[in-house]
């Protein structure tokens, strides 16, 4: 590698929105960011839930089905 043209490699500290921090790699000090696995829908499981939610409520509607609140 040439000597001089490579940015900084620090140990990068994550923080997220919803708190959580850990350690990375990165040409920045520290990076900011609004999701992370451990509040991503997907990770915690709450995107499966949600998906069938909108797919029943789909097919109710299609169907004129009415359901108790």
């Amino acid at each position: 590698m040439k000597e001089g043209i490579h940015p900084e490699y620090y140990q990068a500290k994550v923080i997220c929105n919803c708190g959580n921090e850990f350690v990375t790699g990165s040409t920045k000090k520290e990076i900011h960011v609004e999701v992370c696995s451990k509040c991503h829908p997907f990770y915690t499981g709450q995107q499966k839930a949600t998906a069938a939610r909108g797919r029943i409520d789909k097919f109710n509607r299609k169907y004129g089905i009415k359901t108790e609140n």
